[in-house]
């Protein structure tokens, strides 16, 4: 059984007024497609939540920083399809770019605060173009719950205030970070890694990790993070663009952990920009 595609905001919505007449209770798992077990794993956390689930694959050109990374995102939609078959997940809404952003197009969501600093700092205007996307599939999907991945931490974070901000009616749902059997969390992007960055990448989750149960057993901050990012760059990557240790419900910097938080960075291997975030807490073990 294929998963019905929709390509409009007019068709999208008379099949969810159908819903509701229905009293169905409905559920999005916002995507730019090239779907993988992290994604997946979203859908079936959604059809364990809600009576109807649409996926939405939307390949969003405000969020990308730059033309050449749009260009070279890859665009899988009948292969995305074919995978969601079998989750018997009951829409798929792959809107054109035009259908999103008509003609005059002119509006822009922004979220202070929790945007700032981290991938806020290193791409600018990447999250008022997440913002802007998600406001608008919440809008035009009416969903009661919305499912997105730990693994984009300070995204989840902008989602979560731009909802509580604007009383959109929809419940944030976050979900834990997929991984590979080595560490290494699941993305869209870790097609472009080479054989040799694949086995370079894995180090990565390895540092953050160790670091963040160093942290819980109450070893300095600074010198802690420092060591992490050279053990990084000794593993072969080229750059760290951030290695920071946020608060887990704030996203608040901390100069001591004193509560619950979350380790993140974003690195270079190669080409290929990969994040990564793990929890730590004090005398509370990391793992997820």
């Amino acid at each position: 059984m294929s998963v019905p595609i929709i390509r409009t905001v007019a068709a999208l919505r008379e099949i969810v007024a159908a819903w509701r007449r229905e009293g169905a209770r409905i559920a999005v798992v916002p995507t730019m497609g090239a779907l993988h077990e992290g994604h997946l794993s979203l859908v079936r956390a959604a059809m364990g939540r809600a009576d109807r689930v649409i996926v939405t694959l939307f390949v969003n050109p405000k969020q990308f920083n730059s033309q050449a990374d749009l260009a070279a995102y890859p665009r899988t939609e009948h292969e995305d399809a074919a995978k969601l078959a079998p989750l018997e997940a009951h829409l798929l809404y792959a809107p054109h770019a035009s259908e999103m952003y008509p003609e005059g197009f002119a509006s822009t969501v922004s979220v202070s605060g929790v945007s700032e600093g981290m991938c806020g700092a290193f791409r600018p205007g990447h999250f008022e173009g997440v913002a802007t996307v998600v406001a608008k599939l919440f809008l035009q999907t009416g969903a009661d719950f919305a499912f997105f991945g730990e693994k984009d931490f300070q995204q989840l974070h902008v989602v979560k205030r731009m909802v509580r901000d604007l009383d959109i009616p929809i419940t944030v749902v976050a979900c834990p970070t997929v991984r590979e059997a080595d560490g290494l969390a699941l993305s869209s992007r870790n097609v472009r890694l080479s054989p040799a960055e694949r086995a370079i990448a894995p180090k990565l989750p390895s540092v953050l990790l160790e670091s963040a149960e160093r942290l819980a057993r109450g070893s300095a901050i600074v010198p802690t993070l420092a060591e992490a990012r050279a053990a990084i760059l000794a593993a072969g990557y080229r750059d760290v663009e951030y290695l920071e240790l946020r608060g887990e419900t704030d996203l608040q910097s901390l100069a001591s952990l004193e509560r619950p938080a979350r380790l993140l960075a974003a690195a270079w291997l190669g080409e290929t920009r990969l994040i990564d975030n793990v929890r730590t807490s004090p005398t509370i073990s990391t793992r997820k």
